[in-house]
């Protein structure tokens, strides 16, 4: 994970092991905004953007953002939480089969106590806690799912605008959870975005004590 901090502001971006090249991070030491906005590197790019975002619109009411708590406890409590917070944006009737993107287990176990159908999709694979098999090509199932819950890594991996395009195409909800980018998304609402769960540092991993997520549009 990348983060970039300015003034009290951080932005982030979460890249693969070995994706990010030590002098990249020589690059942002010192840098302005402006520089880091026009680095060859997308994550430093995103990282930027998030934390300029997150500094000039932060996640207030005034800019959209609904306050979500979490509670303190352990990492997998938390998580639960903070699926429950995210599969809530979803709409309440007329999805029978979402598409994920970026495989979380309290997702996919929100999902399932919901009784909705999904397609996990990373582009590591593998298979789920269930034994399911993760695809890895998540253009190829867009068209057999009735809404898409995607990662925030897909703005920083390059793979966010075919998934962009297909939801303002369509008018199928696409709801991001966002570590990566969570400044950054919320500016795609009515673009394509139906709805944003949005984190900022610090992430609920990263400490037990009680948080804070801000979600964006969706009905509930």
């Amino acid at each position: 994970m990348l983060s970039l901090r300015v003034d009290a502001a951080v932005g982030s971006c979460a890249v693969e092991p070995g994706a990010l090249p030590p002098a990249a991070l020589d690059d942002c030491v010192g840098a302005s905004v402006a520089e880091l906005l026009a680095h060859p590197m997308l994550p430093v790019r995103v990282a930027a953007l998030d934390a300029y975002l997150s500094r000039v619109r932060p996640h207030t009411p005034e800019h959209g953002a609904r306050p979500y708590a979490l509670p303190a406890g352990s990492s997998l409590l938390r998580s639960r939480a903070r699926a429950r917070a995210v599969v809530d944006l979803l709409p309440a009737t007329g999805i029978r089969r979402v598409l994920v993107i970026g495989v979380v287990n309290s997702l996919l176990e929100q999902l399932r106590e919901r009784g909705v159908g999904y397609v996990p999709c990373d582009l590591k694979g593998g298979s789920t806690e269930w034994g399911e098999p993760v695809r890895t090509d998540a253009l190829a199932e867009l068209e057999h799912c009735d809404a898409v819950l995607a990662s925030g890594m897909t703005l920083g991996n390059g793979t966010f605008q075919p998934l962009l395009d297909h939801a303002a195409a369509t008018g199928k909800p696409l709801v991001m959870f966002a570590q990566t980018g969570s400044a950054v998304l919320p500016r795609f609402l009515g673009a394509g975005v139906s709805a944003v769960s949005a984190e900022p540092y610090p992430f609920f991993w990263l400490d037990g004590g009680p948080g804070v997520i801000h979600r964006y549009g969706g009905t509930r």
